[in-house]
């Protein structure tokens, strides 16, 4: 190591104030790699949410002292990267706490979580917005990845320069030229996705055919399935063994939790979404190219749900033993699967939100959930959970309430059916929605008001609802 050369200790954040330690659960970095500013060393798992631990500096790692699985204290160092005595720091996103200032290390999770490997930049592309501009948000890296866009050329109309979605495809309907992306950086796109903008009916087409949702979210990939290993040595064993993650764990215990202090009930209704359905096939293109995500069912869905319960506020309560406590703000959890997983991120004051609104969170969530981005703020504060079922052709479930919330609610698949309407045998696009409440607080006459004006809020959706 040259004389110009500094030791830079990585600690373990405090992710929270409730929390004291974190596991370790996957290094992304070894020693010997070169290291970017902001780019993920090592994946933290909680008891709440996973979250990555991004650096803060350029440098080369050179020392792990903590394991993977291995459970660090809060403050405890876990990783050394050498840093060039010469070399600048670039500035961060946000000024360093007081008790951060000076000491030469990595910043909490929690401050930078979504952040990821930045595109190389050149450096005549930085200017006095440098800070705001060079830092890009899931759904532009995204983007910009599917097109093959160099994000450097990009305007940025957004707070200090920053690029959004919409800069994106102004920049992509403007005809420029897009830049290949590193090999390196990710698999190669779906042939459908590197058509040029011109080709977008073929792209559509595409998609019809070959629908892809991840637990109820139109999301750019197909879900995953789960990486077992079958220990080796074992030919004629007739099992094999799973290792039981951290965040497994949790699911566990909280499930148990849920079943064992809440007593169950259940009720289902049928409501008729062929208005919705048609809604949404006049808006979803128009929608596409202006917000530049999908237009889901679930959108609506939840816009009805949130009505329903501004008129039955009960349903967004928790049991506290000798008082109901009835929550002002509708927080709704969103039920969002992983190959591995089901995590619950919150849209936050969701009845000051309209449809478009709402879209927006949900695909927001749903992306940061798929590439572990969550951050324990996107995990707090949920009142009521809605799950999406029928995105993997449920069209009946039973599902187990998100403690200590009173009720959850699921959208099941819609399927085409025969319905008698005055008499007269009609195809209709149906589908169901389940209920699970707390009979402690709940009982079936003001949970069957609520599924009704749920179904009236749905079925009460015509071709000229407005989104905005």
């Amino acid at each position: 190591m040259s004389d110009n050369t500094k030791l830079t200790d990585v600690i373990m954040p405090q992710l929270a104030e409730s929390l004291v330690s974190a596991t370790i659960g996957k290094w992304l970095k070894q020693p010997g790699d070169l290291i970017e500013q902001y780019e993920p060393i090592c994946e933290l798992i909680t008891d709440k949410v996973n979250a990555e631990l991004p650096a803060t500096v350029d440098g080369t790692l050179v020392e792990l002292l903590a394991e993977e699985g291995q459970t660090v204290s809060v403050g405890e160092i876990i990783a050394r990267i050498a840093v060039a005595g010469s070399a600048e720091p670039a500035a961060p996103a946000a000024a360093p706490s007081p008790a951060a200032a000076g000491t030469g290390t990595v910043a909490p999770a929690s401050q930078a979580a979504h952040a990821s490997v930045r595109p190389a930049v050149p450096a005549a592309a930085f200017d006095a917005d440098a800070p705001m501009r060079s830092r890009y948000s899931p759904a532009v890296q995204t983007l910009a990845a599917e097109h093959g866009i160099n994000l450097a050329a990009v305007p940025g109309t957004g707070l200090g320069g920053r690029i959004t979605r919409k800069d994106v495809l102004a920049f992509l309907e403007s005809g420029a030229p897009a830049a290949q992306p590193a090999a390196s950086a990710q698999a190669p796109a779906p042939a459908a996705l590197q058509q040029p903008a011109g080709q977008a009916v073929q792209a559509e087409v595409y998609e019809d055919l070959q629908p892809v949702r991840h637990s109820g979210l139109h999301l750019s990939e197909s879900p995953k399935i789960p990486t077992i290993e079958v220990e080796g040595g074992r030919g004629s064993s007739s099992e094999y063994l799973i290792e039981v993650t951290p965040i497994r764990n949790t699911i566990a215990t909280r499930m148990r939790q849920s079943v064992s202090e809440i007593p169950h009930a259940w009720t289902m209704i049928e409501v008729d979404v062929t208005n919705l359905v048609v809604l949404r096939n006049k808006l979803k293109d128009e929608f596409k190219r202006k917000e530049g995500i999908n237009l889901t069912y679930l959108a609506f869905l939840m816009k009805a749900v949130v009505s329903a319960i501004k008129d039955y506020p009960i349903m967004n309560s928790v049991w506290a033993v000798d008082k109901i406590i009835v929550k002002r703000d509708i927080n709704i959890s969103l039920a969002v699967g992983t190959e591995d997983s089901v995590m619950t991120p919150v849209i936050k004051k969701a009845d000051q939100k309209n449809v478009a609104g709402l879209a927006r969170e949900i695909d927001e969530l749903a992306l940061k959930t798929r590439e572990g981005k969550l951050r324990l703020e996107d995990m707090q504060g949920g009142t009521f959970t809605v799950n999406n079922t029928g995105s993997f052709g449920s069209i009946l479930s039973y599902p187990i309430i998100n403690y200590p919330q009173a009720a959850i609610l699921t959208f099941e698949s819609i399927v085409k059916k025969p319905v008698v309407i005055n008499d007269m045998i009609a195809v209709r696009s149906m589908a169901n929605i389940c209920l699970s409440l707390d009979h402690r607080i709940l009982d079936g006459v003001i949970c069957g008001r609520f599924l009704q004006r749920v179904k009236d809020n749905v079925e009460g959706y015509t071709p000229d609802t407005k989104l905005y």
